[in-house]
Protein backbone atom coordinates (compact mmCIF):
# COMPACT_ATOMS: atom_id res chain seq x y z
CA UNK A 1 0.00 0.00 0.00
CA UNK A 2 1.52 3.52 -1.06
CA UNK A 3 0.89 6.02 1.61
CA UNK A 4 1.17 9.89 0.29
CA UNK A 5 1.38 11.95 3.68
CA UNK A 6 0.61 14.94 2.07
CA UNK A 7 1.76 18.71 2.07
CA UNK A 8 3.13 19.04 5.85
CA UNK A 9 2.89 22.30 7.71
CA UNK A 10 6.85 21.17 7.84
CA UNK A 11 8.97 18.84 7.45
CA UNK A 12 12.62 18.30 8.19
CA UNK A 13 13.78 17.28 5.28
CA UNK A 14 15.22 18.63 2.45
CA UNK A 15 12.89 19.14 -1.08
CA UNK A 16 9.94 17.57 0.50
CA UNK A 17 7.40 20.16 1.25
CA UNK A 18 4.59 18.53 -0.92
CA UNK A 19 5.18 15.04 1.29
CA UNK A 20 6.23 11.74 1.73
CA UNK A 21 5.57 8.32 0.44
CA UNK A 22 5.04 5.60 2.21
CA UNK A 23 5.36 1.70 0.88
CA UNK A 24 6.28 -1.39 2.50
CA UNK A 25 7.33 0.36 5.64
CA UNK A 26 10.10 2.50 3.92
CA UNK A 27 10.12 5.88 2.38
CA UNK A 28 9.69 5.64 -1.38
CA UNK A 29 9.67 9.43 -2.71
CA UNK A 30 10.03 12.76 -1.45
CA UNK A 31 7.09 15.09 -2.85
CA UNK A 32 8.45 18.72 -3.65
CA UNK A 33 6.60 21.93 -2.84
CA UNK A 34 3.68 22.08 -5.04
CA UNK A 35 3.99 18.74 -6.41
CA UNK A 36 2.41 15.49 -6.42
CA UNK A 37 3.86 11.68 -6.43
CA UNK A 38 5.48 10.01 -9.72
CA UNK A 39 3.39 7.09 -9.23
CA UNK A 40 -0.39 6.63 -8.33
CA UNK A 41 -0.68 6.11 -4.62
CA UNK A 42 -3.69 4.10 -2.57
CA UNK A 43 -4.30 6.74 0.39
CA UNK A 44 -3.58 9.92 0.73
CA UNK A 45 -3.14 11.58 4.63
CA UNK A 46 -3.42 15.22 5.02
CA UNK A 47 -0.75 16.87 7.31
CA UNK A 48 -1.32 20.18 6.88
CA UNK A 49 -1.86 20.82 10.67
CA UNK A 50 1.68 18.32 11.18
CA UNK A 51 5.26 19.24 11.61
CA UNK A 52 6.62 16.12 10.49
CA UNK A 53 10.47 15.43 11.47
CA UNK A 54 12.00 11.78 11.99
CA UNK A 55 11.20 9.66 14.78
CA UNK A 56 13.32 10.22 17.87
CA UNK A 57 15.58 7.82 19.04
CA UNK A 58 16.16 7.21 22.65
CA UNK A 59 19.76 6.14 23.30
CA UNK A 60 19.34 5.75 27.65
CA UNK A 61 17.12 4.73 29.86
CA UNK A 62 16.32 2.33 32.53
CA UNK A 63 12.74 1.19 32.07
CA UNK A 64 11.68 0.00 35.73
CA UNK A 65 12.63 3.10 37.04
CA UNK A 66 9.08 4.71 36.53
CA UNK A 67 8.34 2.73 39.35
CA UNK A 68 10.40 4.73 42.09
CA UNK A 69 9.63 8.80 40.02
CA UNK A 70 10.14 11.46 43.38
CA UNK A 71 11.25 8.82 45.40
CA UNK A 72 11.40 11.09 48.68
CA UNK A 73 14.67 9.13 50.50
CA UNK A 74 16.46 9.32 47.25
CA UNK A 75 16.02 13.37 46.43
CA UNK A 76 18.00 15.82 46.11
CA UNK A 77 21.47 13.20 46.37
CA UNK A 78 23.92 12.76 44.29
CA UNK A 79 24.39 9.33 42.29
CA UNK A 80 26.16 7.55 44.57
CA UNK A 81 23.90 8.08 47.63
CA UNK A 82 20.79 8.24 45.12
CA UNK A 83 21.91 4.85 44.06
CA UNK A 84 22.38 3.34 47.72
CA UNK A 85 18.91 4.86 48.74
CA UNK A 86 17.16 2.94 45.81
CA UNK A 87 19.15 -0.43 45.69
CA UNK A 88 17.16 -2.25 48.01
CA UNK A 89 13.76 -0.38 46.67
CA UNK A 90 14.24 -2.07 43.26
CA UNK A 91 14.93 -5.59 45.06
CA UNK A 92 11.31 -6.06 45.89
CA UNK A 93 10.18 -5.46 42.08
CA UNK A 94 8.56 -8.65 40.83
CA UNK A 95 7.97 -9.84 37.14
CA UNK A 96 4.43 -8.30 37.27
CA UNK A 97 5.81 -5.01 38.95
CA UNK A 98 8.93 -4.76 36.11
CA UNK A 99 5.77 -5.47 33.15
CA UNK A 100 4.06 -2.53 34.21
CA UNK A 101 6.63 -0.12 34.84
CA UNK A 102 8.42 -0.96 31.48
CA UNK A 103 4.63 -0.27 29.44
CA UNK A 104 4.63 3.20 30.72
CA UNK A 105 7.95 4.03 29.80
CA UNK A 106 7.44 2.48 26.27
CA UNK A 107 4.19 4.15 25.72
CA UNK A 108 5.85 7.50 27.19
CA UNK A 109 8.17 7.65 24.83
CA UNK A 110 6.17 6.50 21.95
CA UNK A 111 3.64 9.77 22.66
CA UNK A 112 6.43 11.70 23.31
CA UNK A 113 7.53 10.95 19.48
CA UNK A 114 9.78 7.88 19.76
CA UNK A 115 9.96 5.60 17.76
CA UNK A 116 13.33 3.13 18.61
CA UNK A 117 14.25 2.97 22.28
CA UNK A 118 17.00 1.59 24.18
CA UNK A 119 16.78 0.21 27.47
CA UNK A 120 19.63 -0.52 29.75
CA UNK A 121 17.98 -3.10 32.29
CA UNK A 122 20.65 -4.35 35.36
CA UNK A 123 18.35 -5.18 38.21
CA UNK A 124 17.36 -8.68 38.31
CA UNK A 125 15.66 -9.60 41.41
CA UNK A 126 14.76 -12.67 42.51
CA UNK A 127 12.13 -13.85 40.26
CA UNK A 128 12.70 -11.14 37.54
CA UNK A 129 15.35 -13.27 35.86
CA UNK A 130 13.70 -13.16 32.49
CA UNK A 131 13.07 -9.17 32.61
CA UNK A 132 14.75 -8.43 29.31
CA UNK A 133 12.23 -10.89 27.68
CA UNK A 134 9.63 -9.23 29.44
CA UNK A 135 10.80 -5.72 27.85
CA UNK A 136 11.01 -7.40 24.67
CA UNK A 137 7.08 -8.48 24.61
CA UNK A 138 5.77 -5.18 25.72
CA UNK A 139 7.53 -3.42 22.64
CA UNK A 140 6.39 -5.59 20.77
CA UNK A 141 2.69 -4.90 21.91
CA UNK A 142 3.03 -1.64 21.33
CA UNK A 143 5.30 -1.41 18.25
CA UNK A 144 8.35 -0.29 19.45
CA UNK A 145 11.71 -0.91 18.09
CA UNK A 146 13.75 -1.27 20.73
CA UNK A 147 17.93 -2.15 21.31
CA UNK A 148 17.46 -3.71 24.73
CA UNK A 149 21.14 -4.10 26.42
CA UNK A 150 21.37 -7.13 28.60
CA UNK A 151 22.73 -5.28 32.05
CA UNK A 152 24.95 -6.97 34.52
CA UNK A 153 25.95 -6.76 38.22
CA UNK A 154 28.21 -8.92 39.88
CA UNK A 155 30.24 -6.27 41.85
CA UNK A 156 28.62 -6.10 45.41
CA UNK A 157 29.57 -3.91 48.52
CA UNK A 158 31.31 -6.99 49.99
CA UNK A 159 33.93 -7.26 47.27
CA UNK A 160 34.17 -3.29 46.81
CA UNK A 161 31.53 -2.24 44.62
CA UNK A 162 28.32 -0.19 45.17
CA UNK A 163 25.51 -2.48 44.88
CA UNK A 164 24.14 -4.77 47.56
CA UNK A 165 23.92 -8.87 47.50
CA UNK A 166 20.16 -8.16 46.98
CA UNK A 167 20.67 -7.36 43.22
CA UNK A 168 23.68 -8.73 42.00
CA UNK A 169 24.11 -12.14 39.96
CA UNK A 170 26.55 -14.43 39.16
CA UNK A 171 29.10 -14.05 36.54
CA UNK A 172 28.31 -17.35 34.83
CA UNK A 173 24.28 -16.80 35.14
CA UNK A 174 24.99 -13.61 33.44
CA UNK A 175 26.42 -14.81 30.62
CA UNK A 176 24.64 -17.79 29.51
CA UNK A 177 21.65 -15.32 29.71
CA UNK A 178 23.34 -13.05 27.83
CA UNK A 179 23.97 -15.95 25.62
CA UNK A 180 20.19 -17.19 25.21
CA UNK A 181 19.11 -13.44 24.61
CA UNK A 182 21.19 -12.90 21.86
CA UNK A 183 20.19 -15.98 20.25
CA UNK A 184 16.84 -15.48 20.85
CA UNK A 185 16.08 -12.04 19.99
CA UNK A 186 18.86 -9.78 18.30
CA UNK A 187 18.25 -9.19 14.67
CA UNK A 188 21.18 -7.59 13.17
CA UNK A 189 19.45 -6.86 9.87
CA UNK A 190 18.32 -3.87 8.36
CA UNK A 191 14.92 -2.91 9.35
CA UNK A 192 14.81 -5.01 12.56
CA UNK A 193 12.18 -3.72 15.24
CA UNK A 194 14.36 -6.23 18.32
CA UNK A 195 17.81 -5.72 18.92
CA UNK A 196 20.03 -7.18 21.66
CA UNK A 197 23.64 -5.55 23.20
CA UNK A 198 25.55 -6.14 26.35
CA UNK A 199 25.47 -3.71 28.93
CA UNK A 200 27.67 -4.24 32.43
CA UNK A 201 26.23 -1.50 34.04
CA UNK A 202 29.54 0.45 35.66
CA UNK A 203 33.10 0.17 36.32
CA UNK A 204 31.85 0.15 40.01
CA UNK A 205 29.39 -2.67 39.69
CA UNK A 206 31.01 -5.40 37.84
CA UNK A 207 34.46 -6.92 37.21
CA UNK A 208 36.65 -6.71 34.98
CA UNK A 209 36.36 -10.30 33.81
CA UNK A 210 32.96 -9.91 33.13
CA UNK A 211 33.61 -6.56 30.95
CA UNK A 212 36.21 -8.66 29.22
CA UNK A 213 33.95 -11.68 28.48
CA UNK A 214 30.39 -9.38 27.98
CA UNK A 215 32.80 -7.65 24.62
CA UNK A 216 33.58 -11.10 23.39
CA UNK A 217 30.25 -12.75 23.69
CA UNK A 218 28.35 -9.22 22.01
CA UNK A 219 31.38 -9.58 18.81
CA UNK A 220 31.04 -13.10 18.30
CA UNK A 221 26.94 -12.10 17.85
CA UNK A 222 27.48 -9.27 16.02
CA UNK A 223 25.83 -6.95 18.48
CA UNK A 224 26.45 -3.73 20.46
CA UNK A 225 27.81 -2.89 24.13
CA UNK A 226 26.98 -0.12 25.95
CA UNK A 227 27.41 0.36 29.58
CA UNK A 228 27.98 4.34 31.84
CA UNK A 229 31.21 5.80 31.60
CA UNK A 230 32.49 9.11 33.14
CA UNK A 231 28.86 10.16 34.33
CA UNK A 232 30.55 11.17 37.93
CA UNK A 233 33.89 12.86 40.15
CA UNK A 234 32.87 9.75 42.61
CA UNK A 235 32.98 7.09 39.85
CA UNK A 236 36.64 8.76 38.44
CA UNK A 237 37.97 8.70 42.25
CA UNK A 238 36.90 4.96 42.89
CA UNK A 239 38.53 4.04 39.53
CA UNK A 240 41.73 5.40 40.47
CA UNK A 241 41.55 3.81 43.98
CA UNK A 242 40.28 0.55 42.88
CA UNK A 243 42.25 0.33 39.04
CA UNK A 244 45.10 2.89 39.73
CA UNK A 245 43.48 4.67 36.21
CA UNK A 246 40.86 6.40 35.41
CA UNK A 247 37.29 5.15 33.56
CA UNK A 248 38.57 5.69 30.09
CA UNK A 249 41.72 3.97 30.23
CA UNK A 250 39.91 1.21 32.29
CA UNK A 251 37.71 0.90 29.33
CA UNK A 252 40.23 0.53 26.94
CA UNK A 253 42.08 -1.72 28.93
CA UNK A 254 39.20 -4.11 29.41
CA UNK A 255 38.71 -4.38 24.82
CA UNK A 256 35.73 -1.75 25.24
CA UNK A 257 37.39 1.37 22.92
CA UNK A 258 35.67 0.58 19.62
CA UNK A 259 32.96 1.80 17.03
CA UNK A 260 30.16 -1.02 18.42
CA UNK A 261 30.14 0.60 22.00
CA UNK A 262 27.79 3.65 22.83
CA UNK A 263 28.80 5.11 26.80
CA UNK A 264 26.06 6.85 28.90
CA UNK A 265 26.66 10.31 30.12
CA UNK A 266 30.09 10.79 29.09
CA UNK A 267 30.78 13.92 31.28
CA UNK A 268 34.04 14.01 32.86
CA UNK A 269 36.38 13.24 29.65
CA UNK A 270 39.14 15.11 29.11
CA UNK A 271 40.65 16.14 26.03
CA UNK A 272 42.75 13.51 25.51
CA UNK A 273 39.93 11.18 26.30
CA UNK A 274 37.69 12.80 23.77
CA UNK A 275 40.39 12.35 21.22
CA UNK A 276 40.81 8.69 22.03
CA UNK A 277 37.15 8.07 21.60
CA UNK A 278 36.87 9.79 18.71
CA UNK A 279 40.06 7.30 16.97
CA UNK A 280 38.06 4.70 18.07
CA UNK A 281 34.57 5.47 17.01
CA UNK A 282 32.95 5.24 20.03
CA UNK A 283 29.31 7.19 20.86
CA UNK A 284 28.58 9.26 23.72
CA UNK A 285 24.93 9.60 24.40
CA UNK A 286 24.07 12.77 26.48
CA UNK A 287 21.78 12.96 29.29
CA UNK A 288 21.16 16.78 30.29
CA UNK A 289 17.75 16.28 32.45
CA UNK A 290 19.27 13.24 34.57
CA UNK A 291 22.49 15.33 34.71
CA UNK A 292 21.44 17.94 36.23
CA UNK A 293 19.06 16.60 38.65
CA UNK A 294 22.00 14.74 39.99
CA UNK A 295 24.48 17.52 39.97
CA UNK A 296 26.71 14.75 37.25
CA UNK A 297 28.26 17.57 35.24
CA UNK A 298 28.04 18.94 31.92
CA UNK A 299 28.92 16.46 28.60
CA UNK A 300 30.96 18.48 26.64
CA UNK A 301 28.99 18.03 23.50
CA UNK A 302 30.58 20.70 21.21
CA UNK A 303 34.43 19.46 22.23
CA UNK A 304 33.41 15.86 21.22
CA UNK A 305 31.14 16.87 17.97
CA UNK A 306 34.41 18.67 16.95
CA UNK A 307 36.49 16.07 17.64
CA UNK A 308 34.60 13.84 15.55
CA UNK A 309 32.78 11.87 18.28
CA UNK A 310 28.87 10.67 17.49
CA UNK A 311 26.33 12.12 19.94
CA UNK A 312 23.11 10.75 20.92
CA UNK A 313 20.58 11.49 23.26
CA UNK A 314 18.80 9.41 26.61
CA UNK A 315 16.61 10.41 28.70
CA UNK A 316 18.01 8.19 31.02
CA UNK A 317 16.27 6.39 34.04
CA UNK A 318 12.85 7.89 35.31
CA UNK A 319 14.22 7.81 39.16
CA UNK A 320 16.76 10.16 37.45
CA UNK A 321 15.08 12.69 35.71
CA UNK A 322 11.19 11.37 36.26
CA UNK A 323 10.39 11.40 32.72
CA UNK A 324 10.32 9.80 29.96
CA UNK A 325 9.76 12.22 27.25
CA UNK A 326 11.82 12.59 24.82
CA UNK A 327 11.15 15.72 22.91
CA UNK A 328 11.22 17.43 26.63
CA UNK A 329 15.09 16.41 26.41
CA UNK A 330 15.57 17.56 22.84
CA UNK A 331 14.38 21.09 24.89
CA UNK A 332 16.51 20.56 27.36
CA UNK A 333 19.65 19.66 25.77
CA UNK A 334 19.23 22.46 23.42
CA UNK A 335 19.13 24.73 26.47
CA UNK A 336 21.76 23.49 28.72
CA UNK A 337 24.40 23.09 25.53
CA UNK A 338 23.33 26.63 24.62
CA UNK A 339 23.81 28.48 27.89
CA UNK A 340 27.33 26.45 27.82
CA UNK A 341 28.26 26.93 23.99
CA UNK A 342 26.57 30.45 23.16
CA UNK A 343 24.07 31.38 20.46
CA UNK A 344 26.35 30.49 17.53
CA UNK A 345 27.58 27.31 18.73
CA UNK A 346 24.15 25.45 19.33
CA UNK A 347 20.34 25.49 17.31
CA UNK A 348 17.27 23.56 17.96
CA UNK A 349 18.23 21.75 14.50
CA UNK A 350 21.64 20.46 16.80
CA UNK A 351 18.95 19.01 19.17
CA UNK A 352 17.23 17.47 16.96
CA UNK A 353 19.77 15.97 15.34
CA UNK A 354 21.27 14.57 18.32
CA UNK A 355 18.09 12.96 18.33
CA UNK A 356 17.43 11.33 15.45
CA UNK A 357 20.64 11.05 13.41
CA UNK A 358 22.97 11.35 15.94
CA UNK A 359 21.18 8.44 18.37
CA UNK A 360 20.67 6.19 15.30
CA UNK A 361 24.16 5.90 14.24
CA UNK A 362 24.83 5.43 18.42
CA UNK A 363 23.02 2.20 18.10
CA UNK A 364 24.86 1.27 14.71
CA UNK A 365 21.48 2.28 12.55
CA UNK A 366 22.51 5.08 10.72
CA UNK A 367 21.23 3.29 7.57
CA UNK A 368 17.98 2.71 8.53
CA UNK A 369 17.31 5.28 10.83
CA UNK A 370 17.15 8.71 12.05
CA UNK A 371 16.82 10.50 8.70
CA UNK A 372 13.90 11.45 6.05
CA UNK A 373 15.06 10.13 3.05
CA UNK A 374 14.75 7.80 0.07
CA UNK A 375 14.99 4.10 1.66
CA UNK A 376 14.73 4.72 4.81
CA UNK A 377 12.67 3.07 7.39
CA UNK A 378 8.97 5.49 7.82
CA UNK A 379 9.16 6.08 11.15
CA UNK A 380 7.91 9.24 11.97
CA UNK A 381 6.69 11.64 14.52
CA UNK A 382 4.40 14.39 13.92
CA UNK A 383 3.39 17.81 15.86
CA UNK A 384 0.85 19.96 15.85
CA UNK A 385 0.88 23.41 16.46
CA UNK A 386 -2.29 24.19 18.43
CA UNK A 387 -1.48 24.74 21.78
CA UNK A 388 -1.18 28.55 23.20
CA UNK A 389 2.42 27.96 23.52
CA UNK A 390 2.60 27.96 19.76
CA UNK A 391 0.68 30.53 19.10
CA UNK A 392 2.12 33.51 17.29
CA UNK A 393 4.84 30.70 15.82
CA UNK A 394 7.09 31.92 12.95
CA UNK A 395 9.32 28.84 12.16
CA UNK A 396 7.44 25.67 12.63
CA UNK A 397 10.27 23.54 13.45
CA UNK A 398 12.44 26.29 15.48
CA UNK A 399 8.61 25.96 17.38
CA UNK A 400 8.80 22.36 18.35
CA UNK A 401 12.06 23.23 20.61
CA UNK A 402 12.03 26.75 21.58
CA UNK A 403 7.99 26.50 22.97
CA UNK A 404 8.43 23.42 23.87
CA UNK A 405 6.40 20.62 21.99
CA UNK A 406 5.59 17.73 24.98
CA UNK A 407 3.52 15.42 22.91
CA UNK A 408 3.15 13.43 19.29
CA UNK A 409 -0.20 13.76 17.73
CA UNK A 410 0.86 11.15 15.34
CA UNK A 411 3.43 8.64 15.53
CA UNK A 412 4.33 5.91 12.72
CA UNK A 413 6.67 3.36 13.12
CA UNK A 414 7.77 1.34 9.83
CA UNK A 415 4.66 2.31 8.28
CA UNK A 416 2.24 1.84 10.79
CA UNK A 417 0.63 4.39 12.85
CA UNK A 418 0.79 3.60 16.50
CA UNK A 419 -0.34 7.03 17.16
CA UNK A 420 -2.96 9.07 16.50
CA UNK A 421 -5.30 12.47 17.52
CA UNK A 422 -2.40 11.97 20.40
CA UNK A 423 -3.76 8.40 21.32
CA UNK A 424 -2.47 5.03 20.88
CA UNK A 425 -5.13 2.86 19.58
CA UNK A 426 -6.87 0.45 21.62
CA UNK A 427 -4.50 1.45 24.95
CA UNK A 428 -6.10 2.65 28.03
CA UNK A 429 -4.36 4.99 29.40
CA UNK A 430 -6.27 4.90 32.44
CA UNK A 431 -5.90 1.98 33.79
CA UNK A 432 -2.10 1.48 33.15
CA UNK A 433 -1.58 4.60 35.40
CA UNK A 434 -4.23 3.02 37.85
CA UNK A 435 -2.61 -0.10 38.00
CA UNK A 436 1.01 1.26 38.04
CA UNK A 437 0.97 3.91 41.07
CA UNK A 438 -0.38 0.32 43.12
CA UNK A 439 2.60 -1.18 41.86
CA UNK A 440 4.99 1.75 42.51
CA UNK A 441 3.16 2.28 46.14
CA UNK A 442 3.30 -1.39 47.02
CA UNK A 443 7.60 -1.28 45.64
CA UNK A 444 8.42 1.59 47.87
CA UNK A 445 6.59 0.92 50.82
CA UNK A 446 6.92 -2.81 50.63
Amino acid sequence: MRIWLKNPLAVLATDAGGGIVIEGGRIVELVPAGGTPETPVDQVVDMSAHVVIPGLINTHHHFYQTLTRAFPPALNRELFPWLQALYPVWARMTPEDLALGMRVALAELMLSGCTTTTDHHYVFPKGCEHGIDIEVNEARALGMRGVFTRGSMNLSAKDGGLPPDSVVQDRDDILADSERLLSTYHDAADGAQIQIALAPCSPFSVTRDLMTASADLARRHNARLHTHLAETHDEEAWCLETFGMRPLDYLDETGWLGADVWLAHGVHFSDPDIARLAHAGTSVTHCPCSNMILHSGHCRVCELEAAGVTVGLGVDGSAAQDSSNLMQEVRQAFLLQRHHYGVSAVTHLDALRWATEGSAACIGRGADLGRIAVGMAADLACYTLDELRFSGHGDPIAALVNCGAHHADRVMIAGRWTVWDGQIPGFDIAALRRDHQRASARVQHA
